[in-house]
């Protein structure tokens, strides 16, 4: 069901548009990354080189959008390249960028699973290790909220409820299988409701924003040209983002995942919780590195792990 190697990209591959909140320019190039290095942003500021590790540590915000930032520089709108990553099994790449925000590309995550498609998938020498929950985890508030449940194998199901006719209550169950991400959940884009989008231009936000990478629902209907991409693409586009949100735990995680309402605040708050109750999972694969990486960062020596043969099959 997974593979067992680490995993990243053959040769660099690079795309450009423009960010969803910003309106800017911007550039990004996905390029092959060592074992054990994780996904990494990287931009060159004249002759220094800013990086950023896609990880909960972190975390800068999570209003309408996933932002990550650390030695003197950010990245906006982080998710649906960081989803195309992981929905396909990349372990370790490197992001280069020259803004502040990831481009919008088309609303999905389609366009970047493409490109690491064309780039080509290269196993690595170093097995993976995956974090195999033993004990349910919620976070929430009220009827919003998401669980990680004990599970054989890693499953979302996610459920939304908006008061529009094309909307409505949706739920969504995905097998996290490399095939059903690329069929099912890469192509599936952000929306916005039309009453929302002055709200955000006021606020700075959404410049980037177009019909050609958001579905914009009107109060009857889509503002967009033709039909939606799936019946229930709003649910699958909240998969999608959970997705992106949840490789900030820089470990794949064996467990299933259900949400309801939610959104980035709740999925990173996920990922943190699961860092902060280590008695409620362990670590099946090679012990030695993630183990001292995930002790410094729970602050505890708790962590243990359970080797598992390299036939093995969870």
């Amino acid at each position: 069901m997974f593979m067992q190697q680490q995993q990243t990209i053959e040769q660099t591959i690079s795309a450009s548009g423009v960010g969803l909140h910003s309106g800017r320019p911007s550039k990004v190039s996905l390029s092959p990354a060592p074992v054990d290095n994780g996904i990494v942003f990287r931009r060159k500021v004249n002759s220094h080189v800013e990086t950023c590790q896609a990880s909960i540590r972190n975390l800068r915000s999570t209003e309408l959008c996933t932002v990550v930032g650390s030695n003197g520089f950010q990245i906006q709108t982080t998710e649906h390249v960081l989803s195309a990553l992981w929905g396909l099994g990349i372990d370790n790449a490197f992001i280069d960028i020259d803004s502040e925000e990831v481009p919008a590309m088309d609303g999905s995550a389609a366009p970047f699973a493409q490109l690491i498609r064309l780039a080509g998938i290269l196993p690595q020498e170093r097995p993976k290790t995956y974090l195999k929950i033993v004990e349910p985890i919620h976070v929430g508030d009220g009827d919003r909220g998401i669980s990680i449940l004990p599970a054989l194998f890693p499953k979302i199901t996610y459920t939304i409820d908006y008061d529009h006719e094309l909307i409505q209550e949706q739920t969504y169950e995905h097998e996290w299988l490399t095939a059903d991400f690329e069929a099912n959940i890469a192509h599936a884009r952000t929306f916005a409701f039309s009453h929302e989008v002055e709200a955000l231009w006021a606020r700075g936000l959404g410049q980037g924003g177009s019909l050609d990478n958001t579905i914009v629902f009107s109060d009857t209907g889509i503002m967009n040209e033709g039909a939606l991409r799936f019946p229930d693409e709003c649910v699958r586009h909240k998969v999608l983002d959970l997705i992106g949100d949840l490789s900030l735990l820089g470990i794949h995680v064996i467990g299933h995942i259900v949400g309801k309402c939610s959104g980035h605040r709740f999925h990173t708050q996920l990922v943190q919780a699961i860092l902060d109750n280590p008695e409620a999972w362990t670590l099946v694969g090679p012990p030695e590195k993630h183990v001292s990486e995930l002790a410094d960062l729970i602050g505890t020596d708790d962590v243990h792990a359970v080797p598992v043969p390299a036939s093995a099959a969870f």
